[in-house]
């Protein structure tokens, strides 16, 4: 939940709550207030409350209203916003129709961007309010929420930056562009003197508190983006500060509203909830004028976009939902008391239209939480559930925290490594081939670090010893975590894969090392060496043999090149299933790997030690006292789909 204060003056105050709940038959008056007291409140209120009940003299005791909201109501984080969804609600007015201004025979305002502004903030949107008529509690209702906006949606200004500018003060067409620093001379908003964009930042970074904040966003970029006009003046750098030439006042007839963004989904919704939110005061109440915003590949857009998303929902759906049985002509009255203009249509369905306001409404749940609001949490009838589930651990996890300390009684210090990493330390530093069906990738990776889902864990194991090499040696590291491989028989394309790595770092390989982990993880497992393995069999072992005369596992040396281990001092490890079990599968699996790792697999990560490792997927192991297979976290494949014999 967001909280919102309004901070307001008695006029304001008077305005906002006139608004609302005159049109809810509230008492008049001083009973206005009595009524509103358990919304009050004040800074100094609040602080007594926080320090115990201690006064603080420069406190304010402004009333102040706290209203809880949900944090994706963007459209009641302002008094009209509020004020307008109670009287929807009460059916006090009908839901506004928002509507773009018909400009055919007109030619619209126009922000062209240039290509350059792709380095710093690629998109800008824009529009028009015309014949505004703003006094002090609507205007101080205006600048409220661009900072909330600003807070919230535009993630302190890091993604949505909001200016606007008193029309009347500039000269259209405008360009939105991005220039040097030097570049970029103007009189910064509440300053009276010029600023370099240079100089500007150093001054705010020194003296002012609020801003500073903004200031890292573009500060170490070589172009700063800027708001012109047809004149050249500066309307604003954004997301830092508007140009003092072109500031609203009450006097301010036509507001042009500029959006500035890193991706422009929520600069459409932080432009549409600007305009419709008070769109309501210009000289055509509802309508907002389009600026025609020419982007850097020449194309051209109409914006706001102001139509509404049409979705139809299944009548079962949203009862089972709710847990109510309610008709499809109920729900369409009950949706319409939250701004959604709805009607039943054939098939039990209802047919809803999202306006712009309603920005949260993205998939068929919310319509079914707007109908369960408008019908009441209260009136839902309590009921028993049809089912009773006892919840528990998963299997696997058990088994993996039992693993855990096995793990770390042997030496080993367990570590936790980002599941995304680059394409080149999944592949290229280990030796192994990209065939692209193996890993799963980031379409649009933030940096170079995480581009892929990791297919194994053995890279980070070794980035996190090129890290700590400076320590005493030996280091002995594992992890047992979830690496990520394609699948396409999943619903997703994907699955999880739980595996154990463990690393030796030492003056020497420590192969044997490792290779004692793997015979005492076998052995906490109930697993046996099994007979005929290369090598001798541990005599601890025989009595496990007796019973599985077929089953257990084993490891053959391997001799291959294009791997992250030394040809010839590797082996891979299998699992072998009884003849006697009920597994869909019969036979020897691959399981694992250990060995030596290849110096060139250490150059990369800048280890200068000889390490030896061994990787080894878990969930084969994962059976009851019975040894009958547990459901993992996935279905298990076929090379994986097999449980220890019985």
């Amino acid at each position: 939940m967001l909280l919102v204060e309004n901070t307001v003056k008695r006029n304001l105050r008077v305005y906002a709550l006139t608004m609302v709940w005159n049109s809810m038959m509230w008492p008049k008056g001083d009973q206005l207030a009595q009524h509103m007291h358990h919304l009050q409140t004040s800074e100094q209120e609040m602080l007594r409350k926080e320090h115990g009940g201690q006064e603080n003299k420069d406190a304010s005791d402004e009333i102040l209203y706290k209203i809880d909201i949900p944090a994706n109501r963007y459209d009641m984080l302002c008094l009209e916003g509020i004020a307008r969804a109670l009287n929807i609600f009460n059916r006090t007015i009908e839901v506004p129709q928002y509507k773009v201004a018909n400009m055919t025979g007109k030619q619209p305002l126009q922000l062209t961007i240039k290509p350059e502004t792709a380095l710093v903030r690629p998109f800008a949107v824009a529009a028009v309010l015309r014949g505004i008529n703003f006094d002090r509690a609507r205007y101080s209702s205006f600048i409220d929420l661009q900072d909330k906006l600003h807070a919230n949606l535009c993630r302190q200004r890091s993604l949505v930056a909001i200016g606007t500018h008193d029309l009347a003060t500039l000269k259209a067409p405008f360009m939105y562009e991005a220039l040097p620093p030097e570049k970029i001379n103007f009189v910064p908003l509440k300053q009276t003197k010029s600023f370099n964009a240079k100089e500007l930042m150093q001054y705010y970074l020194d003296n002012d508190p609020k801003l500073k904040k903004f200031v890292p966003i573009i500060h170490d970029s070589v172009v700063y983006p800027v708001i012109l006009d047809a004149n050249r003046t500066v309307c604003s750098m954004p997301p830092i500060i508007n140009g003092a030439h072109s500031a609203i006042n009450l006097n301010t007839k036509d507001v042009f509203i500029e959006i500035t963004a890193t991706d422009l989904t929520k600069a459409q919704i932080v432009l549409n909830t600007v305009c419709t939110m008070f769109c309501e005061y210009c000289s055509t109440p509802f309508e907002v004028e389009p600026v025609e915003v020419i982007d850097s590949f020449g194309h051209r857009k109409l914006y706001p976009d102001l139509s509404s998303r049409e979705m139809v929902v299944p009548e079962d759906l949203i009862n089972k939902g709710i847990g109510v049985q309610l008709e499809t002509a109920h729900m369409a009255d009950l949706l319409s008391r939250m701004q959604l203009q709805a009607e039943a249509v054939p098939g039990s369905q209802v047919r809803v239209l999202v306006p712009p306001t309603r920005s949260d409404v993205l998939h068929a749940c919310d319509v079914m939480e707007d109908v369960a609001i408008a019908y009441g949490y209260n009136n839902v009838g309590l009921s028993v559930p049809a089912t009773v589930t006892v919840g528990k651990e998963l299997p696997l996890n058990q088994l993996v925290e039992l693993l855990r300390v096995e793990c770390a009684m042997c030496g080993f210090t367990e570590i936790l490594t980002w599941a995304l990493c680059s394409r080149s330390e999944n592949f290229e530093y280990l030796r192994r081939q990209d065939d692209g069906n193996t890993a799963v990738s980031i379409g649009n990776p933030a940096t170079a670090e995480f581009e892929v889902c990791r297919t194994s864990l053995l890279q980070g194991a070794l980035k996190t010893l090129g890290a700590n090499k400076d320590l005493a040696l030996p280091i002995k590291l594992f992890e047992l975590s979830d690496v990520v491989l394609l699948a396409p028989d999943k619903e997703v394309g994907s699955k999880n894969q739980r595996q154990l790595v463990a690393v030796h770092c030492s003056k020497d390989s420590g192969f044997e090392v490792i290779h004692g982990l793997l015979n005492r993880v076998m052995e906490i497992l109930g697993i046996p060496l099994r007979q005929g393995n290369v090598g001798q069999e541990d005599p601890n072992n025989r009595k496990l043999a007796k019973l599985y005369p077929d089953g257990g596992y084993c490891w053959r040396s391997s001799d291959e090149t294009h791997d992250a281990y030394f040809s010839g001092r590797q082996a891979d490890i299998y699992l072998q299933a009884s003849s006697s079990s009920s597994s869909s599968r019969q036979g020897e699996v691959r399981i694992g790997k250990f060995g030596v790792i290849h110096p060139g697999v250490l150059s990369k990560f800048d280890i200068p030690f000889p390490v030896s490792a061994i990787e080894l997927n878990i969930e084969p192991f994962c059976y009851d006292q019975f040894y009958q297979a547990f459901p993992t976290h996935l279905a298990m494949t076929d090379d994986m789909d097999m449980q220890t014999p019985q």
